[in-house]
């Protein structure tokens, strides 16, 4: 999962890593507002979050992905491990992302 400051910045991500099949899925979720301490000062802003479906094997290309591609000094990259998932569901991630 990452965040971003526009829908257009949400999509490129999105449409980014699906293209470079690091990503089978990307979901662009409405504005989040996020409230960060960052250079020592507290923020309120409006965020996209996009969540990426990949495989654990993808990961660390998706986070390649991330970093070159995001424009944000220190962009949200965060990874939760799926522990269950449809069979078919998930072999369609898998196939995705080869």
């Amino acid at each position: 999962m990452t965040t971003t400051d526009s829908a257009e910045k949400a999509e490129a991500l999105a449409r980014g890593a699906v293209e470079a099949r690091v990503a089978a899925c990307a979901q662009i979720s409405a504005p989040v507002t996020s409230v960060y301490r960052w250079e020592q000062a507290i923020e309120t802003a409006q965020e996209w979050q996009v969540l990426f479906k990949t495989a654990a094997a993808r990961y660390e290309a998706l986070e390649t992905y991330l970093v070159v591609a995001h424009d944000y000094d220190t962009p949200e990259i965060i990874a939760t491990p799926v522990t269950r998932g449809g069979a078919g569901y998930l072999a369609w991630v898998a196939e995705e992302t080869s």
